[in-house]
Order: structure tokens, then C-alpha cells, then sequence
């Protein structure tokens, strides 16, 4: 397997760990004090390329959102080896979890780890200049906007913290900011790292141009902004140097990573392991191993823990003809069939599908735990992605403009077809339909699934448990309101 050179690398950095990071346990509100030298810190661009890489760690730790917003949908079951098998992970994937659901308290903890660690740059800005300094804040700033988007999408409204860290003793006075207020925040912040950053770094990995206007037309997309969502992703789709990859059954494979769909991926390396005290530790794809085949043994894949197994549902929702299924889904009857030195143990929940864009496969170093360090990194935003938001955004403005929106629709069924003929014509609501059909089948297992069923109100119609005016948003995790002195309002119907 290669190695990823020229890459940036997302590495804990344990001196800057030690000044602005909470330990692996801890939540946001419960944060150690910070070193007594901090305010020493930033005196050269080596301290603030330092801090920012440490921002970006915490981008490894999303495995979980991505893992977890399948499993909340339609798209997936939990699997696992029982039915207690990672309680938290079962909870959601029945839409009975609760405050004390652990998996959500990391979700919580992890993203505003990445908020601070964030904050700590912008908090210190001004300190020292250097030349290229602009596009590190703008990095910095972009990755706050990016962890908040997180936040917001699972847990609606959350404290807002702007240019400063969030220390201990906060707990006591600070309050859950109004979401709107939050995504307006992330609306200036990504326009700001819009207006600051290239389309194409010198490093890969680093955040782009592209990849700041593309967070920025979901933002606007997630709260019905419509019109504000189709110029910013038009201006993208027309300025930016990406397109559809031509073959798409390479497009997660790991010698094709960050290719031309490419808009923002999360790098992962199998270099450097971790263990089940401290996932988020790890600088692998976690979510890779818990997707994988249980006791496999056989070609091209490892062997896996079983969650996260597709339903035959989504299955389903595969036209006739669409060449993106086999690489979407893997069929482990048909793949046994196909290959008579396969065997394997049928999980929780099998379905006799799996999570083939996001798998374990043989050759890597997977340095430890191998079902912990996969190499495989994330397409966070792909340029098919853009296409069907441009699209639906498009759709649903007023006034409409769906002859835009087929444009945008149709360039990525042709290449999942291979042809034209499988172009629409139609219009209206029935577009609309099709488009989020389309974001279905064209994004499973990238974990989008569950917010986009949330954003469009087609959640209780499609989602098994979902209850309207409670889970559209998750809990607050119990231990956070406690301590917060117990001021806060959870949830509604947690």
C-alpha cells in the first residue's frame, strides 16, 4: 500500500496536546487549565503550523459521525456481533438512545475538542506575522466552521465560542447558543476561509477555496436558503478544477485518494496505532474496521467487526443498469460464490450486505490494532456531492430553476450509467424526489443519509422509531448539563 507523501499529516502533537487539548475522556466543559506559558506560545510560523495540524486531528475522530449518520437512517443496521454488542451504536440505530448514550458524548466531546483546539489559533492571531500566515488563519477558521457544522447538525443548539478557548470554569456561565446563531457564525467563517484560500494547496489535505464555498452551500442548504445555496455552488462548479471521476468504481480505492471529485477528504495513514481506550487516538480510519466482514478470510478484503450492514432497502433503490452499485455495496453471498476460499461468520443483523466503499482490504500496514488503523480516507465533500445539492438547490428556490438542476442531476447519472440514456426530464416535485433518490444511492455509506432525511422532512416516513419534534436533533449528553450546573434545557422528548 503507498504511503502518503505531500500529504498532510494529522498527528497528536503532544506538547501542543499538553497546552490545548482536553484529555481522551474528557468533554468540552470539563477541559484540564491550560499551561500557565500558553499565552508564551505563537512567536513563529513553526507554532502556528504546529497548533493547526493539531486542529486538524480532530478530523480523524469523525469516523464515528459518518459511521453513526448511516446507521440512524435507512441506509444501514448497526450489525455487530450481538444485540449488546456497543449498546450506544444499537440505541441509535433503534432511535432509543438517550443522554447517556456514550457514542453521542464522544460525537460531543471530540468536536469541540476540535472547536477549541481551533479557537486556540484565533484566539492568539494576532500575535506573530509571517508570510502565508492569512492562509493559516483561514484554515483555522474554516475548521472551526466545520466542526460547529457538526455540532449543529447532531445536537441543534450548542454553546458558540468565537476567537477564544473554551477553559475551565466556562461551564459555570456559558449557555447553548440559538442554532441560528451558530450557523450564521459558520456562514462568515467559511466565507471568510473562501475569500483567503487557493483552490489548490501545495500540501494535500490542507483546506481549499473549494472546499470552504462547498461547506458554505450546505450550510445555506441545511437551513432552506436556497437562492444563497445555488449561487455559491454554481460559482464552485463553474471556477473550481474539479470534476466526476471517469471510473468510478476507483473512486475509494486507497491509490486514488484525493483525486479530481475530490473537494475535502479527512487523511487517514495506517501508520499509527491505537486501541479501544482511546479511538480517536488512533490515525487511521476506525469505521473502516468496524465495517468489515466478521472472521472473514478469503481475497482483497480483512476481516471486521460487522456493523453498519446495508439494508435491502437501499439495495433496492439501485436502478437496473447503474454501475455504482457493486462498488457501493458488497454482496458477500454472491462474493463467497465468486471465490470458494472466502468464509466468514454472519453478524448481528445480517443482511449479507456491507459497506464496500468503506472496507477493510488486504495489504496494509494497519500499524496495532488492525481493525482500528485503516488507511482509507474520507471523501467528506465529493464533487458529485455538489452536483445534487447544486441541483436541489436549484429545485427549490424560488423561482425554480429545474432546467439548471437537470443539468446538474443528469452529469452524475451518466456517468453512473455510462450513457445518456438514463437522463430526466422531469420537473417539479417529482424532481425534487429524484434528486434526493439520487443523493441515496450516489452517497450511501458516506454518511449523509440520516441529515438529509432530517433537512427534507422525510425522516418519519422513511426511518423506523423516528420521532417527529425529538429526533431530529440527538440529546445533550447528560454529563454536560450536570456540569453546567444543570441550567440547561435538554432536548425536547429526551
Amino acid at each position: 500500500m503507498k504511503m502518503k507523501n505531500n500529504t498532510i499529516k494529522y498527528t497528536l502533537l503532544f506538547l501542543f496536546s499538553a497546552l490545548v487539548t482536553n484529555s481522551c475522556s474528557d468533554d468540552f466543559v470539563n477541559v484540564e487549565s491550560f499551561d500557565e506559558n500558553s499565552e508564551n506560545y505563537f512567536n513563529s510560523e513553526e507554532d502556528y503550523q504546529a497548533a493547526l495540524i493539531g486542529a486538524y486531528d480532530l478530523l480523524q475522530s469523525t469516523y464515528l459521525n459518518v459511521m453513526l449518520g448511516e446507521i440512524a437512517s435507512d441506509n444501514t443496521l448497526a450489525g455487530g456481533e450481538s444485540a449488546t454488542d456497543v449498546p450506544g451504536i444499537q440505541e441509535v440505530d433503534n432511535m432509543t438512545h438517550t443522554p447517556l448514550n456514550d457514542q453521542l458524548r464522544d460525537i460531543w466531546g471530540w468536536m469541540f475538542a476540535g472547536v477549541n483546539r481551533a479557537n486556540y489559533i484565533l484566539e492568539f492571531k494576532d500575535k506573530t506575522d509571517f508570510s502565508g500566515k492569512e492562509q493559516v488563519i483561514a484554515e483555522a477558521t474554516f475548521l472551526r466552521a466545520y466542526y460547529y457544522f457538526e455540532l449543529v447538525k447532531w445536537f441543534g443548539d450548542v454553546p458558540l465560542a468565537v476567537d477564544k478557548r473554551l477553559l475551565f470554569g466556562d461551564q459555570n456561565t456559558i449557555e447553548r447558543t440559538p442554532k441560528a446563531q451558530v450557523y450564521a457564525q459558520i456562514e462568515i467563517d467559511l466565507q471568510f476561509a473562501a475569500d483567503n484560500l487557493p483552490y489548490v494547496q501545495t500540501e494535500v489535505g490542507r483546506v481549499t477555496k473549494g472546499a470552504a464555498l462547498a461547506l458554505l452551500g450546505k450550510a445555506y442548504l441545511y437551513q432552506n436558503k436556497f437562492s444563497e445555496a445555488a449561487d455559491v455552488f454554481d460559482e464552485l462548479i463553474d471556477e473550481g478544477p474539479y470534476d466526476l471521476l471517469t471510473d468510478y468504481t476507483t473512486m475509494f480505492e486507497n491509490d486514488n485518494e484525493n483525486n479530481i471529485e475530490s473537494v475535502f477528504e479527512v487523511q487517514y495513514t495506517d501508520i499509527e496505532g491505537a486501541g479501544f481506550g482511546c479511538l480517536q487516538c488512533s490515525e487511521g480510519n476506525v469505521a473502516v474496521g468496524f465495517n468489515g466482514i466478521r472472521n472473514y478470510s478469503g481475497p482483497l478484503f480483512e476481516s471486521g467487526f460487522s456493523f453498519n450492514v446495508p439494508t435491502q432497502k437501499v439495495v433496492d433503490a439501485f436502478e437496473s443498469g447503474d454501475l455504482r452499485k457493486d462498488t457501493a455495496i458488497l454482496d458477500i453471498v454472491a462474493w463467497a460464490a465468486q471465490n470458494s476460499d472466502v468464509a466468514y461468520v454472519e453478524g448481528y443483523e445480517h443482511t449479507g450486505y456491507y459497506n464496500r466503499k468503506y472496507i477493510s482490504r488486504k495489504g496494509d500496514l494497519n500499524t496495532g490494532d488492525a481493525n482500528l488503523t485503516n488507511p482509507n480516507n474520507y471523501r467528506s465533500i465529493r464533487f458529485a456531492d455538489v452536483l445534487l445539492m447544486a441541483a436541489e438547490a436549484h429545485n427549490r428556490k424560488s423561482p425554480s430553476n429545474d432546467a439548471q438542476a437537470l443539468l446538474y442531476i443528469n452529469r452524475v447519472r451518466n456517468r453512473a450509467f455510462g450513457d445518456t440514456d438514463h437522463e430526466l426530464a422531469v420537473t417539479g416535485a417529482a424532481l425534487t424526489d429524484a434528486i434526493a433518490l439520487e443523493r441515496q444511492v450516489e452517497l450511501v455509506g458516506e454518511g449523509h443519509r440520516f441529515f438529509d432525511l432530517v433537512r427534507t422532512g422525510r425522516a418519519v416516513q422513511e426511518i423506523t422509531g423516528f420521532t417527529s419534534g425529538k429526533n431530529e436533533v440527538f440529546p445533550i449528553p447528560s454529563i454536560e448539563i450536570e456540569l453546567a450546573g444543570n441550567r440547561w434545557n435538554q432536548n425536547p422528548g429526551y
